[in-house]
């Protein structure tokens, strides 16, 4: 009944949200609607507060305690900031279930969105605070437990989850979803603006809050690619990024667990992975299928998730202590695209073993600024359809137009190659300009020529002598994907994508060679067999 009071209680919020005015910083009168939300509520066992965060702006939050709290014993404590744009409802189904196994939860909409106070600071210094002033409120009015504290959220939360474990040594434990580690090497990996991926950001921002003047200069110079505001952007992005303060979170000890999706296009894999290594205390890194945030959707229904099944069996061992061998499996937990079930690692460099090389021979000439047909979708829609339906963006190898797209191939594969991990490129690049954008993409090709998107990544350079070679080593975004028999492996670069902003001038060429001195390659790696 509790259950069903929950999903009340988020249908009325939600209708709410939706029908109500723009977002504002204001507290609710006692209109009906309000009666009725708090009515549902109620009945849900859920408790709407308002709570002081960092210089006193007001945080919008919901409470849930045990059923059995009657004031003689305490409980351990998660904190969930909400992700990016989403009202306070979001975590309800996965709080109850806390709540219901024996936690004090307290989920807070972050600051600048919807009825919270204060300007969006995408995780920074107020943002930190905000979770160390919720802590504090918790422990003074709700049965929690000062020594047993946890934080996890999705996204955004996420962000704000690790942030706060480097600078609150009271968090001892972390789950830390479809998130961030390196917010330059999520939206500005290979210097290259990912394009979708801010825009969207930027737009809800503006849909569902209230950007802070900060923010919004630097959402301007990213966009608009004002070079000569690099170093502020980048200096701007590391302040706000959890791998910055890795040494305070190692110090700390917070048990650390990770999880991302293959596909995502906001945050993309290898950020994550290459954090996870560098944390020294107990610590977990699981990979599914999927974009940004759509491994953990289903859960925040309600419905079964692993990876929410995985969250609270990571806070049972480290909060309550239970003995349900979390802490005895392998701490790399990935699953295929496109195959069943999950895989465990010991660590990351673990995942692929082996490695494949496929020599990058000859020279190509390429024309810039046209998509030739290869390209990593569309953000969210693409990798989402690819988890569900099993259909990543395709492309006909053999229909590219050689002009705009650079290709090679590799033989058939008598054997399936189980493609594990990171994918590098290193080749020579020479161009006609001093700027220059190329995208970098791995398929798999079958018979009928046919290519299925196994993994693709940006690359830009500026300052470079017209007509003087350079090299380029790009790592393309981590996947698990299984190659069949009888197919074949294509790299495919070419000059434009709607996923990025290029910059590559009018009329520019790329050539591509690789010179006996130091040859290309692409390297594969490949599962231990």
């Amino acid at each position: 009944m509790r259950t069903a009071a929950v999903g009340t209680a988020a249908a009325v919020l939600a209708t709410g949200a939706a029908l109500g005015p723009a977002p504002a910083a204001t507290a609710g009168t006692a209109t009906g609607r309000i009666t009725v939300t708090a009515t549902a509520a109620e009945a849900a066992g859920i408790r709407f507060v308002d709570i002081a965060g960092d210089g006193g702006t007001v945080l919008k939050a919901n409470v849930l305690t045990p059923a059995d709290a009657d004031g003689t014993r305490r409980y351990p404590l998660v904190v969930l900031p909400t992700s990016w744009a989403m009202p306070q409802i979001e975590y309800l189904a996965q709080a109850r279930a806390l709540a219901d196994s024996g936690y004090v939860v307290v989920s807070y909409n972050s600051r600048g969105f919807w009825q919270s106070g204060g300007h969006i600071e995408v995780a920074g210094p107020p943002d930190v605070a905000d979770a160390s002033k919720v802590i504090d409120w918790a422990l003074a009015h709700t049965p929690a437990d000062p020594g047993r504290v946890g934080m996890a959220g999705v996204s955004y939360g996420a962000g704000i989850s690790l942030l706060a474990a480097a600078h609150d040594p009271r968090i001892k434990a972390v789950a830390a979803l479809s998130g961030w580690a390196d917010l330059i090497d999520s939206i500005y990996s290979g210097r290259t603006q990912h394009l979708q991926a801010a825009a969207l950001l930027g737009g809800a921002g503006y849909l569902t809050g209230r950007p802070s003047p900060e923010l919004e200069r630097i959402l301007e110079a990213f966009l608009s690619s004002d070079l000569e505001r690099e170093q502020e952007m980048i200096d701007w992005g590391r302040e706000r990024s959890p791998a910055t303060y890795i040494d305070r979170i190692n110090a700390n000890g917070a048990a650390v667990m990770l999880g991302n999706a293959w596909g995502d296009t906001i945050f993309p894999p290898n950020q994550y992975a290459s954090f996870y290594e560098k944390l020294t205390g107990p610590k977990r890194l699981e990979l599914r299928p999927g974009d940004h945030a759509t491994a953990e959707a289903t859960g925040l229904f309600g419905l079964p998730n692993d990876t929410w099944t995985s969250t609270r069996r990571w806070f049972d061992h480290h909060l309550k202590g239970a003995d349900n061998g979390v802490d005895r499996e392998q701490p790399v937990r990935i699953k295929s695209r496109t195959s069943g079930g999950y895989e465990g690692y010991p660590d990351w460099t673990a995942v692929g073993a082996r490695e494949r090389r496929l020599a990058l021979g000859g020279e190509q000439t390429v024309r810039t600024g046209l998509d030739s047909g290869a390209n990593g979708g569309v953000v969210l829609l693409s990798n989402a359809l690819d988890q569900f339906l099993k259909l990543p963006p395709t492309v006909s190898v053999p229909l590219l137009p050689r002009s705009y797209a650079a290709v090679w191939q590799s033989e058939r594969y008598a054997t399936a190659q189980r493609v594990r991990g990171t994918v590098k490129l290193h080749t020579t690049v020479t161009a006609t300009a001093s700027s220059g954008t190329l995208v970098a993409y791995l398929y798999d090709v079958g018979p009928l020529g046919v290519g299925k998107l196994v993994s693709n990544a940006p690359y830009t350079f500026h300052g470079r002598t017209p007509g003087e070679p350079f090299t380029v080593d790009l790592e393309l975004f981590s996947t698990a994907y299984d190659v069949p028999a009888g197919h074949r492996l294509a790299l495919v670069v070419d000059t434009a994508d709607p996923l990025y902003i290029e910059h590559n001038p009018a009329g520019a060429r790329l050539t591509f060679s690789s010179p006996p001195s130091d040859p290309s390659y692409l390297s594969v790696p490949l599962r231990a067999e």
